[in-house]
């Protein structure tokens, strides 16, 4: 084998591939097994992904607090001119007390009830509450205070940004007469209006565990405020007492027409009952509602049951006389007992005399004679009471045979009234019950017209609206605090929302965790100002330092050092693959290693750019067998790095690498070489870097950091694996530690971290 042409033989046109069986070998065996555990590695990172991690959340928002910080700004920007700019509102407060019932001076049944539970009563108070923003007492307070369409419009000023931009679209004249004469010829719309504007402007506020509310009413005008915060209690309170006229007033209308109605019918009913004693002849003086007839039975059964008890009385005593007894109270009314003495005193006188005289002596013949004629005026006197006792006896029962007789004509006469009554009784009791229910309507009218004069009030204004000092909103304390709330909560909100939807890999523990490879070095990100050329010429830069950092790790990434050959690769362009690979380069050269840097690019390669050669032959030529090894190997300034250029850019670049000429040149550089880096294409969307994978004993994965999608490389390291590469590693390039949220002087998990080495920071492996 020369050095001018590339073997070929049998066994390397068959052996497009090879098989390697050395300790990189059995590394990249080892990560083909692990590509088929991927799923579960994955599965495992769910579970972990379960997990709160404080420490990640807070890296996520340093990550993110310019996002934060300009979102919050911005909030309390807004809230801050929101504030300046609203107009000022004033709030005035009445307070009222609310009782369910007041003085009660007249307590009339029905017209004021009283209070059943006696204790609290949400319902009450409730209904209260309800009262006071209802729409009719804004429409009262409304035509109170006469607003018209002009107050409205005064107090609705939007403010100087609402006039402003009233000035951008000016109405014309005919637009503003126009809505004048709508305005003035619709008075109801314009009361609806104002009586919208009290109802959204007021609010009731209930004094906890008391009977106080209070009444808030806001708006533009301090001195409106007040005046409208009273007007609506004092109308309030009136409203009430109107209701409780009106309630007694309607019960008194309607007992009028219940009286009208009851006489008409009292009258009606006495007029039938008229008629119809007079149609039958009926009459009836009695309070009890009996008729004459039956009264004058009722008076002759007294008169006859009096005239017989006369009549027995009278037959005893002339059975009395009859015996010969006289009854003593008539012997006692005449001179029977005068004449008896007259006689005893002359019988007397005749038996004394008669001691002395015989009978025939004239004197005593006299007295004889006066006695005589007293026993004849004593039987006269007998006879006349006997005559005036059956006399008597007589007359009674007279009188008792004349009452028997009139007695029977009246009960006859009785039977037939009382049979011509029923109807009438009838007719009466419509009457009596006519006339109570008139009585008791006309009574109850008396005591409502007295109620409804005496007016109760359950309602009271504690303390009336003053007119505000200070206006009540915009708090500017309170807007920015709010402000200052709503603006963290935004920008934390923002900040993991970008981060959820960031599927980037983005820290070095993003590749263990999302790939599952072991991290060979973090590449920093270059400032703004930085040139490339000049940070990695500066041995003492953090960039410099970083790759030597990576170039120890490939040192004992395998069992003999680094890898022969190492290819390196990224899943897609611009990740930094060709930085590195000449970086690696560099860096091996310091340790005394000659090394051969390939661009294998063949569809958009970069290192003729970076080292200022002429691509004129290179890698397309070796392949295709259009130049010798030695005339596409070029030098660089550095004379223990060769390189070979990618060429012109074949048609066909994997049908190139394909070829035993890659294996050719690969055993070739490695016998002339130390070292043999490929700076390859990208993975995704082209066969080229799974070919050169094969074929080489390592492959560095090249992740750009925040930019390099999850997925795209989770596609590049498995198609990587399918192709049987041994990948020794990943390297992390373009990382910002701040930016990703570790801080100053902080490096990923205290493998990595910053110091000062010179005058500048570099990373370094601790």
């Amino acid at each position: 084998m020369t050095e001018d042409h590339l073997p070929v033989g049998p066994a390397d046109e068959n052996r497009h591939l090879p098989t390697r069986t050395d300790g990189a070998a059995a590394h990249g065996l080892g990560l083909h097994r692990g590509g088929t555990a991927l799923a579960l590695d994955m599965q495992e990172e769910r579970r972990d992904d379960d997990e709160i991690d404080l420490l990640a959340y807070w890296r996520i928002l340093v990550k993110r607090r310019r996002l934060i910080a300009s979102v919050l700004a911005g909030v309390v920007a807004l809230a801050l001119l929101v504030t300046l700019t609203a107009t000022p509102i004033y709030r005035a407060t009445t307070v009222l007390q609310l009782e369910k019932d007041g003085i009660q001076v007249v307590q009339v049944d029905g017209i004021q009830p009283g209070d059943d539970r006696g204790g609290w009563d949400p319902a009450f108070l409730q209904t209260q509450y309800e009262l006071l923003k209802s729409r009719s007492l804004a429409e009262r307070v409304a035509n109170e205070l006469n607003l018209d369409q002009a107050a409205l419009d005064r107090l609705n000023d939007s403010g100087w940004l609402g006039r402003m931009l009233a000035l951008l679209k000016p109405q014309s004249k005919q637009d503003a007469k126009a809505m004048d004469a709508a305005a003035n010829a619709n008075a109801v719309e314009e009361l609806r209006s104002a009586a919208t504007m009290i109802g959204n402007s007021l609010s009731i506020e209930p004094v906890r565990n008391s009977r106080l509310v209070k009444l808030n009413f806001d708006s533009p005008s301090a001195q409106f405020s007040a005046k409208v915060a009273n007007a609506i209690a004092e109308g309030y309170i009136a409203s009430g007492l109107e209701r409780r006229f009106g309630a007694s007033s309607y019960a008194k209308t309607y007992l009028e027409d219940q009286l009208k109605l009851t006489k008409a019918k009292l009258e009606d009913s006495e007029r039938k009952l008229v008629q119809f004693a007079q149609q039958e002849n009926l009459v009836n003086t009695g309070e009890n509602g009996q008729s004459l007839a039956v009264q004058n039975l009722t008076q002759l059964n007294a008169a006859l049951a009096a005239a017989q008890d006369q009549r027995i009385r009278a037959q005893a005593r002339w059975r009395q006389a009859s015996s010969g007894a006289m009854p003593a109270d008539m012997i006692g009314n005449s001179n029977i007992r005068v004449l008896q003495q007259q006689k005893g005193q002359l019988l007397s006188q005749y038996q004394l005399k008669l001691q002395t005289f015989k009978p025939d002596y004239p004197e005593m013949q006299q007295l004889k004679s006066q006695i005589d004629e007293l026993d004849r005026q004593v039987a006269k006197e007998i006879s006349g009471v006997r005559a005036s006792v059956k006399a008597e006896f007589d007359a009674a029962s007279a009188q008792e045979h004349m009452l028997m007789g009139q007695i029977a004509a009246l009960r006859t006469q009785a039977l037939d009234v009382d049979g011509r009554s029923i109807q009438y009784n009838i007719l009466k009791r419509e009457v009596d019950t006519n006339r109570q229910l008139y009585d008791g309507l006309l009574q109850r009218y008396k005591e409502v017209g007295v109620a409804g004069d005496v007016r109760s009030n359950n309602i009271s204004i504690i303390d009336r609206a003053e007119v505000p000092r200070w206006r009540f909103k915009p708090n500017l304390l309170l807007n920015l605090a709010i402000g200052l709330l709503l603006g963290a909560m935004l920008g934390v909100l923002a900040a993991f929302l970008l981060e959820f939807l960031d599927d980037t890999i983005k820290t070095p523990d993003d590749v263990e965790h999302k790939l599952k490879l072991p991290v060979l070095g973090i590449i920093p990100k270059l400032g703004p100002k930085e040139n490339l050329a000049e940070v990695a010429a500066d041995l003492q830069s953090s960039f410099s330092e970083a790759y030597r950092s990576v170039r120890t790790a490939l040192q004992f990434a395998t069992d003999h050092g680094v890898p022969k050959t190492l290819l390196v690769t990224s899943s897609g362009p611009g990740e930094g693959k060709s930085t590195t690979a000449l970086a690696l380069a560099r860096n091996l050269t310091q340790l005394g290693k000659r090394v051969l840097l390939v661009d294998a690019d063949l569809r958009k390669p970069s290192l003729h750019k970076t080292l200022g050669l002429r691509a004129e032959s290179g890698l397309s030529h070796l392949l295709a067998g259009g130049c010798s090894f030695s005339a596409a190997v070029q030098q660089t300034d550095d004379e223990r790095l060769h390189v070979i250029l990618a060429g012109p850019l074949p048609p066909n670049p994997a049908e190139l690498l394909s070829g035993s000429k890659l294996v050719s040149l690969l055993t070739i550089g490695t016998e002339r070489y130390d070292h043999v880096i490929i700076d390859g294409p990208p993975v995704l969307g082209l066969a080229d870097a799974p070919i050169l994978s094969n074929a080489i004993d390592g492959t560095l994965l090249v992740v750009n950091s925040a930019k390099t999608k999850i997925g795209a490389a989770q596609a590049a390291l498995k198609r990587l694996l399918a192709a049987r590469a041994r990948i020794v590693g990943c390297l992390l390039t373009k990382y910002d530690a701040r930016a990703a949220g570790y801080g100053y002087g902080y490096g990923y998990g205290g493998a990595y971290s910053y110091y000062t080495y010179g005058d500048k920071p570099r990373l370094t492996k601790s």
